[in-house]
């Protein structure tokens, strides 16, 4: 029995709850009837306490003892029925705690049946149709009206508008045109475009969404047990309620009695019930968290953390300032820092190179390209080494002007050519984001950039954010999170890139803007915001404490119920059978209220 599913198990025991009520009231066989409940109740029972063991051996303390301790009392005292009532009850629970949890992604799962499939790549003037899984990145791809975005890209002719809802939750279609970001899974609408692939089919948003369902769908049981801190003062309520009962009454019926309706169903059920339904009310508003507990921290959070760049700020750089030095001209600058720079798929480089084709500039073929992370690109150009990126990483040792902006160099062989500038917007929503997030309580806000000092404290002071680190390597960032003081934890990292990956993973809590964002951050985060919008990082935490907040209010519900009903079957007024039936009451209640987890007055 151990080894089958819950809803097996559970079809198994109503089989034989049937076959004994056959035997006892229709046949009249009701020794037989109560010899095969009481083996059935046994094995199960024993079954119950091995795992109970198991548990225990792990360090936790589980409410599995109160249940069998039931089933045993009942079984003792020849109160069969109850026992079965209990049985049917408690795996009947675990069938639902099963289905409830392959529930927490109803609305991604919808993503499996409308897998992109085909593409239609553009070559030498003419068109193809290819598998997803061909497309390379930089392949220049059609999209016709009616069709799927088959991979992450962007657009590099023709306008129309793509209807995003599958992915962001946003019902409204999206119009985009040149050199806006397209998402796989997207459905095209009544103009063919032209895109550029910036994602291989593997690593676009389409896989990535498929990658978070799966992971969900093996990682259901982190949160299921929340009752658990419960159990200990619970079991021993129930256990001295019940033995000074059955002293008193001079009565083991009277422990069986008590017991029964101490039965630990509503505790087990309430939390992951509410969590489930916290992640169901979370995936509506394009917020995918990966795992339940994940819930639990972000309501707790005392720290957030933001990346700058395509976090607080949306991420779509102009160039400013073209500034040469020497004898290179502005246009041969803007050359051959796109040229190296068209390949890198760093909002940076996308912007660069954007802003030169614009300008009519023809890019060169460049040898031997390697992106360094958080540092910049490199790259062989007519038998000499460019470099473009940060100043550290372009000329060592030397002194240079700097910009305002955030700003990219360039050398030829380590000899400094000049720099060129960018000039980014802040996210609309990113200031409110800040005042809510310190409404949740939330006592800490910091910004981990890469980018300039100068830069990164001018756009924290616009936003709200006074813990301000620039200048920082990926190792930085985890040097800076790990540092953090213990009342200032849990700590929720917000990033988009490459670089952000790993301190996404180093945080308590890490959390992606996947709309626009790398795959690396995507997969190395706890969530994952799937509408380019940072006010949805406050909603994340928003739904996570009112999910937390009616989880431990349906817990303590059923603890309430049960104590009550306990006292009063301890004068004897309860019967065993009532009190088992009793316990579906409480179910019901429990879970009724711990599934208004998720609705909200907003949604």
């Amino acid at each position: 029995m151990s080894k089958l599913s819950h809803k097996q198990s559970l079809i198994v025991i109503l089989a034989i709850a049937l076959v004994a009520i056959i035997l006892q009231f229709v046949l009249g066989h009701a020794l037989w009837a109560q010899i095969l409940v009481t083996l059935v109740g046994a094995y199960l029972a024993c079954v119950m306490f091995l795992e109970m063991i198991h548990t225990l051996k792990s360090g936790k303390y589980g409410v599995d003892l109160l249940a069998i301790l039931a089933v045993v009392s009942t079984l003792s005292v020849s109160e069969y029925w109850a026992a079965m009532v209990i049985l049917i009850m408690l795996i009947g629970g675990d069938a639902l705690e099963d289905y409830a949890a392959k529930k927490a992604n109803t609305e991604l799962k919808a993503l499996l049946d409308n897998s992109p499939q085909l593409a239609h790549r553009l070559l030498a003037g003419k068109t193809e149709d290819i598998d997803v899984e061909q497309v390379q990145i930089g392949d220049q791809l059609l999209v016709k009206p009616g069709e799927l975005v088959p991979v992450d890209g962007f657009i590099i002719k023709g306008t129309s508008n793509f209807d995003e809802s599958s992915l962001t939750g946003e019902s409204l279609p999206q119009e985009k045109g040149f050199n806006d970001n397209l998402m796989s899974g997207a459905v095209n609408g009544e103009n063919a475009i032209t895109m550029q692939a910036s994602q291989i089919a593997a690593n676009s948003k389409y896989q990535q969404l498929i990658k978070l369902v799966k992971k969900a769908e093996e990682t259901p049981a982190h949160f299921v047990r929340m009752a658990d801190r419960y159990a200990v003062p619970f079991t021993i309520i129930a256990v001295g309620i019940a033995f000074a009962a059955a002293l008193i009454a001079r009565s083991p019926q009277r422990f069986a009695e008590v017991l029964v309706v101490a039965s630990p169903c509503p505790l087990i059920l309430a939390a992951p019930v509410a969590l489930v339904s916290g992640m169901s009310r979370a995936s509506r508003n394009g917020i995918v968290v990966k795992t339940g507990d994940m819930l639990e921290k972000m309501s707790t959070a005392k720290t957030v953390a933001f990346d700058k760049t395509g976090t607080i700020t949306n991420g779509h750089l102009t160039v400013a300032a073209i500034q040469p030095q020497g004898d290179i001209s502005q246009k041969e600058l803007l050359q051959l820092a796109a040229s190296v720079e068209q390949e890198s798929t760093h909002v940076l480089a996308r912007s660069l190179v954007a802003y030169a084709k614009k300008q009519g500039i023809e890019l060169q073929t460049v040898n031997n390209s390697k992106e360094i992370t958080a540092n910049g690109v490199q790259a062989q150009l007519a038998n000499h080494l460019i470099k473009v990126g940060k100043k550290k990483f372009v000329v060592q040792d030397l002194k240079l002007p700097g910009s305002e902006n955030t700003a990219i160099y360039v050398s030829s062989d380590d000899h400094y050519l000049g720099y060129i500038a960018f000039s980014d917007h802040l996210r609309p929503e990113a200031a409110h984001t800040m005042t809510v997030l310190q409404k949740c309580g939330i006592t800490k806000l910091m910004m981990l950039s890469g980018d300039q000092k100068a830069t990164a404290e001018q756009v924290a002071t616009k936003v709200g954010i006074t813990d301000v680190r620039a200048e920082l390597l990926p190792e930085d960032k985890i040097t800076a999170l790990k540092a953090l003081a213990p009342e200032n934890k849990p700590v929720i990292m917000v990033g988009d890139g490459v670089n952000d990956a790993p301190s996404l993973a180093t945080a308590d809590v890490g959390i992606a803007m996947g709309a626009h964002g790398s795959s690396a951050a995507s997969e190395s985060a706890d969530v994952v915001i799937l509408k380019d919008d940072l006010a949805k990082v406050a909603k994340a935490v928003i739904i996570s404490q009112d999910t937390i907040r009616i989880a431990k209010q349906s817990v303590l519900i059923g603890i309430v119920i049960c104590t009550i009903l306990m006292v009063i079957a301890s004068f004897g007024i309860i019967p065993a059978f009532v009190g088992a039936m009793f316990q579906e009451v409480i179910d019901t209640v429990s879970i009724l209220w711990a599934l208004k987890a998720r609705y909200s007055k907003e949604n």
